[in-house]
C-alpha cells in the first residue's frame, strides 16, 4: 500500500516526543535516503540518538529499525511503479527494446557500483588487509545471505593458488572455527550492512580471540567495522527489498579481485607453482 507507513507516521505525528517528532520530520523530507542509511548514519544526520531511533520504531509498530526502512522502499516502490506505468504509457504506448533498456539500466548500476568502490578504497586499508591475507595460517571467508554467497566466491578464487583459504557457509561452524582460531590465522567477513546479530557475535569473539578481522561493507561506520582491523567498503546503495541484487555485488567482486591480484603479486613464485600444479590437474578432467 503506497505511502501507508508515511500515512500512519502522520496519524501518529501528535503522539510522539521532542526528539521523535525531529526524527519524523527528517524522514518526511529525506524518505527515499532513509533507506540507505545505518542507524548511526541516521542518528548523526537527523540529530538524535540511536536510542531515539528504536523507541521511535517500537512506537511505530516496527520489530526493528531494518523494519522501518522496509516500510519505507515498500511506499517508494509502489509510488515509483505507478509513476513508471503511467508515464510509459504516456510517452511510450508500445516497446520492442525491453531487453535493450534492461541491459543499459543494468550496466549503468554496475559501473557505478564499481566506481563508487574505486572512489572509497583506501590504499593503506588494501595493503594492510593484502599483508594479513599473505602471512595468515587460515583465510576463513565468512558470510550470511548474499555474504555467503561472496564469500564462497573468494574461497574458490583464492583456492587456485592457496590452500590457506578456508570458506564455512554454516553460522555454527563457523562459531566454532573461530573459538579455535589464533592470532595467526585471518577472518574475512562479507557483510553488506555491518549490523546483523550473527556478524557482531562472530566478530566479537574474534575480537576476543586476538584474530585479525577483515571486512568488506557498505558501511563504513556500522557496528562490525567497530570491530574489524581493517574495514574495505564496497559502492552502491541497495535498497532494502533489494537485498542481494547482483550491482551490489559488482564493487564487492572487484575488492575481491584486487585482492587476489595483489595476493599473487605478494607470492610469485607460490603462486606459479600452485598454478602450474591446478592447471595440470585440472586438464585430466577435461575431454
Amino acid at each position: 500500500m503506497a505511502g501507508s507507513f508515511l500515512d500512519s507516521l502522520t496519524e501518529r505525528y501528535s503522539t510522539l516526543t521532542r526528539s521523535e517528532k525531529k526524527l519524523a520530520g527528517y524522514i518526511f523530507a529525506n524518505s527515499t535516503e532513509v533507506q540507505y542509511l545505518s542507524i548511526n548514519s541516521l542518528a548523526e544526520s537527523s540529530g538524535v540518538s540511536e536510542a531515539t531511533i528504536t523507541r521511535f520504531c517500537q512506537k511505530m509498530g516496527l520489530l526493528g529499525y531494518n523494519n522501518l526502512k522496509i516500510a519505507l522502499a515498500k511506499s517508494d516502490y509502489s509510488f515509483n511503479q505507478r509513476q513508471q506505468v503511467s508515464e510509459t504509457m504516456a510517452e511510450h504506448p508500445k516497446t520492442d527494446d525491453a531487453l535493450g533498456t534492461i541491459s543499459r539500466e543494468l550496466f549503468d548500476s554496475y559501473v557505478l557500483s564499481i566506481r563508487e568502490t574505486i572512489e572509497q578504497l583506501s590504499p593503506d586499508s588494501f595493503n594492510r588487509a593484502v599483508d594479513l591475507l599473505s602471512n595468515a595460517r587460515h583465510v576463513y571467508c565468512f558470510g550470511q545471505g548474499a555474504g555467503m554467497v561472496m564469500a564462497m566466491e573468494t574461497s574458490a578464487l583464492f583456492s587456485t593458488i592457496s590452500p590457506n583459504f578456508v570458506h564455512i557457509s554454516d553460522s555454527h561452524l563457523q562459531i566454532i572455527h573461530t573459538a579455535l582460531a589464533t592470532s595467526e590465522d585471518v577472518i574475512l567477513f562479507f557483510s553488506y550492512s555491518g549490523s546483523t546479530k550473527d556478524v557482531q557475535e562472530l566478530l566479537n569473539l574474534a575480537r576476543e580471540r586476538s584474530v585479525p578481522i577483515i571486512l568488506i561493507t557498505h558501511f563504513p561506520n556500522s557496528p562490525a567495522a567497530e570491530l574489524a582491523e581493517v574495514t574495505l567498503v564496497c559502492g552502491y546503495n541497495e535498497n532494502p527489498i533489494h537485498a542481494g541484487s547482483v550491482s551490489a555485488k559488482m564493487g564487492q567482486l572487484l575488492l575481491i579481485d584486487c585482492l587476489f591480484q595483489a595476493f599473487c603479486s605478494n607470492n610469485p613464485q607460490e603462486t606459479l607453482a600452485s598454478r602450474v600444479a591446478v592447471s595440470e590437474a585440472v586438464s585430466r578432467k577435461l575431454l
